[in-house]
């Protein structure tokens, strides 16, 4: 998979992680509401971080709290269908780099992709 960085342009933490770790123009930054995550790019993902879907998933999303999904027990399949399905569900800024993973805004996870950015 290419170096990519999947962010939302509407969404102010996206822009000022973006703007932070500063990537180079040999970084493809998707906006998912736009150009929404594909299953092949999920799944290969998915197989990067080792771990779950859920992992992936964005637990702040306003459709995760008005579906009710905090109160259900979701499996891997359905919780991989939410974030084909809605792309607010998509762990954000996510990042591919030499195929590793950076998901989410943590402040150590922005340090880590800046290091490996910087690199």
């Amino acid at each position: 998979m290419t170096n990519k960085i999947f962010y939302l342009s509407t969404c102010d933490t996206c822009k000022r992680i973006l703007k932070e770790v500063q990537p180079d123009e040999s970084i493809l930054l998707q906006d998912i509401k736009k150009s929404h995550i594909t299953a092949e790019e999920l799944d290969h993902i998915h197989k990067l971080v080792g771990g779950s879907y859920e992992d992936l998933m964005n637990k702040r999303a306003r459709i995760y709290k008005s579906e009710g999904l905090k109160d259900q027990n979701l499996t891997e399949d359905e919780i991989r269908t939410w974030i084909l399905m809605e792309y607010s569900m998509l762990k954000r800024p996510l990042a591919i780099i030499d195929e590793e993973v950076f998901a989410g805004n943590s402040k150590s996870t922005v340090a880590d992709l800046k290091t490996k950015l910087s690199k």
